[in-house]
């Protein structure tokens, strides 16, 4: 059976109402971290037609070390 990745989702909460989310999935960066990594449009209801590009990254503290340490 294939590895379930775990996800998250990142709610953008303004003035105490939702205005959109971002599905965040397990990621590899290119600089040896891991992490996760989402992006998306979402929209705040002011003047911006086309709304907001979002990119959301955590980076796991250490990860890139780690990975060095074990090969």
């Amino acid at each position: 059976m294939a590895d379930i990745k775990p996800t998250i989702t990142v709610k953008f909460i303004l003035d105490g109402n939702e205005v959109g989310t971002i599905l965040l999935t397990a990621k590899d960066f290119k600089t040896g971290s891991t992490g996760f990594f989402g992006q998306g449009k979402i929209a705040i209801g002011d003047d911006a037609e086309k709304g907001y590009q979002v990119q959301v990254q955590m980076v796991r503290i250490g990860s890139k070390e780690a990975k060095t340490r074990a090969g």
